[in-house]
């Protein structure tokens, strides 16, 4: 009689999973769907506390990959523009320039808040797969541009086909717990700092290699005939490295429709991750039913984030031709080898900066204070950089490099608390459109900087 009543028991414990399908109960109401990449995520989170290494790893190489192609090209571009014969004076190579650079930027605007609609049905994986893709063939044919059109039209399709940064956010907080999210972003923004850093570097010392390396490169070879196919290659064949090793990435997208059950799930899942404090915080700022547009700390922080955009891009293509151009039109008259030299450092600094430095601030002070006082500390050091154009020699190189750390790690700071209040914001399944979403409207503002910083 006993074996008879477990016997049914058991029948009727499968009859009730199978109307759940594949449905496994852990402590503190969790419930996992077996197969379903986003709870195999879950389940290690809950299990593993500590900062998820692997996960991380793929982070910083995939934005890195992506970063170093959009800037390599500014300590070369007014030569590639020279050299183009597209601009009949000299005075109008920046002209020209502002609308090359412009040109990605705009191509992001137009998809960006597609590709982050995609990532939240499809998946994270899939488009930062073909965002990786985009980047090899489109940087190695821009390095091979012979017109100034094509040179604008690969910028512009590697810009629309490149939706990285947005489900790249959103993976890097989904990987690992709260505890660990200014990490995570830290880890997107210093590696996208210090991609815009190192890739000018990289620009810098591997153009016109003919000319710089004569016993290395002759004019009659591949990179004498392309004098900007160098650096070109060296991006891409790193960013062909990167998509080779996403293959093995795990997902972190749930797979499986939430019914009332499942959403219960992964908030009881999300509560037992969370600290209490950091509850009432969130229960603030995240309604999973609000549209975004109605959604103030999301909508609040992109505004920021354009605003900044807008500032950091018109930096940063004005600092390369300032840098470069000579001292009779008000620039410094360095080589691009110094103007590498002192983005390398820079980068250097970037680094260290966030993943020791910035996390302590910001569990001290809070992300919105980081970008006030941040802010607040940019305008003194940027009124230093006219200047700068009285100095010579060795004083110059130093006092410019001190400015340019200085300058990129509170540009970094900012970035990054952005960054986390817009992803607190929002909840998982509308991550990747408001980080879509950001990236839309950031890109519009940063396609805006270059062309209008080149023409000032």
């Amino acid at each position: 009689m006993e074996e008879q009543y477990h016997d049914g028991l058991r029948q009727h414990e499968a009859a009730a999973e199978s109307s759940v399908p594949l449905l496994e109960k852990k402590a503190g109401g969790v419930l996992y769907v077996e197969g379903c990449p986003g709870c195999a995520i879950d389940r290690r989170k809950a299990e593993n506390p500590g900062i998820p290494y692997s996960s991380f790893l793929y982070v910083w190489v995939i934005t890195l990959s992506t970063a170093l192609p959009i800037s390599s090209l500014f300590p070369y571009l007014y030569f590639m523009i020279r050299d183009l014969h597209v601009a009949k004076r000299t005075e109008d190579i920046g002209f020209y320039a502002g609308f090359v650079g412009a040109s990605f930027m705009f191509g992001r605007f137009l998809t960006a808040t597609i590709w982050g609609i995609a990532a939240d049905r499809i998946g994270r994986k899939p488009v930062i797969l073909f965002s990786v893709f985009s980047v090899v063939v489109f940087n190695t044919l821009f390095g091979l541009s012979v017109t100034y059109w094509m040179a604008i039209a690969t910028r512009f399709l590697m810009g629309a086909l490149n939706g990285l940064l947005g489900p790249i956010k959103a993976y890097s907080i989904e990987v690992c717990r709260p505890e660990h999210e200014a990490l995570a972003l830290s880890l997107v923004s210093t590696s996208w700092a210090i991609g815009l850093i190192i890739g000018p570097a990289l620009g810098g010392y591997l153009a016109l290699p003919a000319e710089k390396y004569p016993n290395i490169f002759s004019p009659d070879s591949l990179f004498g005939r392309f004098p900007y196919f160098l650096p070109c290659l060296c991006t891409s064949v790193f960013a062909a490295v990167v998509l080779t090793g996403c293959l093995w990435m795990p997902e972190t997208l749930h797979k499986h429709k939430a019914s009332e059950n499942g959403k219960q799930s992964v908030d009881a899942l999300e509560a037992h991750l969370i600290d209490p404090q950091e509850k009432v915080e969130e229960s603030d700022s995240v309604d999973t039913k609000k549209s975004l547009f109605k959604n103030w700390p999301l909508m609040s922080s992109i505004i920021v984030y354009c605003i900044f955009s807008y500032h950091d891009m018109a930096y940063t293509e004005v600092f390369s031709l300032w840098a470069e151009s000579d001292k009779k039109y008000g620039g410094l008259g360095l080589w691009s080898q110094d103007v590498g030299q002192t983005l390398g450092i820079t980068g250097g600094s970037l680094l260290v900066y966030q993943m020791f430095i910035y996390p302590r601030i910001n569990k001290v002070l809070g992300p919105i204070k980081c970008c006030q006082i941040a802010a607040a500390l940019c305008i003194p050091i940027l009124f230093t950089y006219p200047y700068m154009t009285y100095l010579s020699g060795a004083a110059l190189s130093i006092i410019l490099t001190i400015a340019s750390v200085l300058k990129n790690n509170i540009s970094a700071t900012i970035i990054t608390s952005i960054f986390i209040l817009q992803n607190n914001a929002v909840s998982q399944d509308q991550r990747g459109a408001a980080n879509g979403l950001a990236m839309t409207a950031m890109s519009l503002f940063k396609a805006v900087a270059p062309a209008g910083a080149g023409i000032v």
